[in-house]
């Protein structure tokens, strides 16, 4: 198999033989992003007008903080984040601010029957506004943006492998499958970039190979229910001990569950 930089860390995922190697992936690259969300783009204006806008999720937050390392870089990050959402927030206010405090003033009556005549209300514009800018803002974030955009190339170049290197197409083949969120990743990038007749190819190995191993963790989480019935204190637990957070993370992708 001819070994490039960016099929390194996708071969090496899929050595691995874990429930879905496309998490190991995702999970470096997300740590990639968190890394460089409070290193090199400290530096980089065009990083920083991003993060400015954007800012992060409150799981990357969470993470950023849990990094442990230096605070100064997130700190600095959060002060000029906040002073711009301060700014847009306060901007939205002052552009109402006239017309809310006129409203107040009037009696019910009177502002009632601006609504009756069909206007829209002066403080119902500013909410709409205002949380039309929370949203937004909360649907944002700059290390899911970068984990993303990161994944999409690598789905791309786990899909050229399969179709380009026959080696990789057998370990790709015998490996445990796939999270249903990488399912779902593989099959969009497969209607992009394959041929009808290479997308049929696809299916036929992908899906009964996914199914084969839903299968086998739905086998393993049921067994582990029927280890609590006091008939079976004494059997064998197998390979079930751990079939709890592998069936979540076959479901849903790796996230953060304590072992």
């Amino acid at each position: 198999m001819k070994e490039r930089i960016y099929t390194i860390p996708i071969n090496e995922a899929f050595d691995q033989k874990t429930e879905c190697p496309l998490c190991v992936c995702e999970k470096r690259l997300e740590n990639d992003a968190l890394e460089y969300a409070i290193g090199p783009a400290m530096m980089e204006p065009d990083c920083r007008i991003e993060t400015n806008r954007t800012g992060f999720c409150a799981n990357h937050f969470a993470k950023l903080y849990n990094l442990q390392k230096n605070r100064l870089p997130l700190a600095l990050v959060i002060d000029t984040h906040m002073a711009e959402q301060i700014k847009d927030i306060e901007e939205i206010y002052l552009k109402h601010e006239k017309e809310i405090n006129s409203l107040q003033n009037k009696g019910h009556l009177e502002a009632f029957s601006e609504n009756i005549k069909g206007r829209k209300s002066v403080a119902g514009k500013a909410i709409e506004e205002l949380l039309s800018k929370l949203t937004t803002l909360k649907s944002t974030c700059a290390v899911c943006k970068k984990t993303n955009d990161n994944m999409d190339r690598l789905l791309d170049n786990t899909l050229y492998l399969y179709k380009k290197e026959p080696q990789f197409k057998r370990k790709f083949n015998e490996s445990k499958g796939f999270c249903l969120k990488h399912v779902e990743g593989l099959l969009i990038k497969a209607r992009e970039v394959f041929s009808p007749a290479t997308q049929a190819e696809f299916l036929t190995e992908l899906l009964p190979l996914e199914l084969s191993e839903l299968k086998r963790i739905n086998e393993e989480v049921n067994y582990f229910t029927k280890m609590f019935d006091y008939r079976n204190s004494e059997a064998d637990w197998k390979n079930s001990k751990d079939a709890l957070p592998r069936s979540i993370e076959k479901l849903t992708g790796t996230g953060e569950l304590k072992r």
